[in-house]
């Protein structure tokens, strides 16, 4: 099937682009990549509303994952937005070249980027929207300076690295905490979660304020990534809003 254009992120340009939300994004992670072009129509077909895109570097975090290229390759084969999560050390080397690749969403962790103001306006710079990651234990008070300049903040709830880890239960807190600061502040920041979301507690997670909720293996762990993603996409149907 022939798939609609999708507009490159633009240097020169800084509209953000976001999925309406609640949406399910897909994580490309725990993909077959022997066949990612099925994985990703069935999951699209599914009802994902974008996907996820892990870029780690065996230094930040404990795993070697994808780089500019398969990015590119990825964004050949859907329309929807690619949320991609640089979780790297140095990120300010590597973000226009995600952003040329296709990268309509980009997060830094807070945790390996020294110089936040400036890596969040390079971001915007080259055109994609702005996120920044935070670890499970680190505080939501990391980020009161930086939060009015976000498009996205990106709760982890596993520790990075790998995929099929369990939800760490104490982020259900830090979710709510973090959606009542944003609609106490009039941030405009939509807030990401990202580990360990299944059927069992994407409904809870949602309530406590996530707008985009990553799933991995739930959708891509079998044999049925359409109907492993439509079961969690319905489940988020009711919540929806442009």
């Amino acid at each position: 099937m022939a798939r609609l254009p999708k507009e490159k992120a633009d240097p020169a340009r800084s509209a953000a682009r976001l999925p309406a939300t609640p949406a399910l994004a897909p994580s490309i992670l725990t993909a077959d990549f022997g066949h990612l072009a099925d994985e990703i129509a069935a999951a699209e077909a599914g009802g994902a509303g974008l996907f996820h895109l892990d870029v780690m570097d065996g230094h930040f975090v404990p795993n070697l994952t994808i780089g500019p290229l398969i990015v590119e390759a990825i964004d050949s084969l859907t329309g929807l937005l690619l949320d991609v999560h640089l979780m790297i050390e140095r990120p300010d080397l590597y973000i226009e070249r995600f952003a040329r690749a296709g990268a309509n969403m980009i997060s830094v962790h807070q945790e390996a980027t020294p110089h936040l103001h400036r890596t969040v306006q390079l971001i915007r710079d080259c055109g994609a929207a702005v996120g920044v990651a935070l670890n499970p234990s680190t505080p939501l008070a990391t980020l009161h300076d930086i939060l009015p300049d976000l498009d996205y903040v990106l709760l982890m709830s596993v520790d990075p690295g790998f995929g099929g880890q369990r939800f760490i239960p104490t982020v259900m807190t830090k979710i709510a905490s973090l959606k009542r600061h944003i609609d106490d502040s009039g941030a405009r920041a939509r807030i990401e979660v990202d580990g360990g979301i299944g059927t069992d507690n994407i409904v809870a997670i949602r309530e406590h304020g996530a707008d985009i909720l990553v799933a991995g293996s739930a959708v891509f762990d079998g044999h049925d990534p359409k109907g492993r993603a439509r079961a969690l996409a319905d489940l988020l149907k009711p919540a929806r809003r442009g």
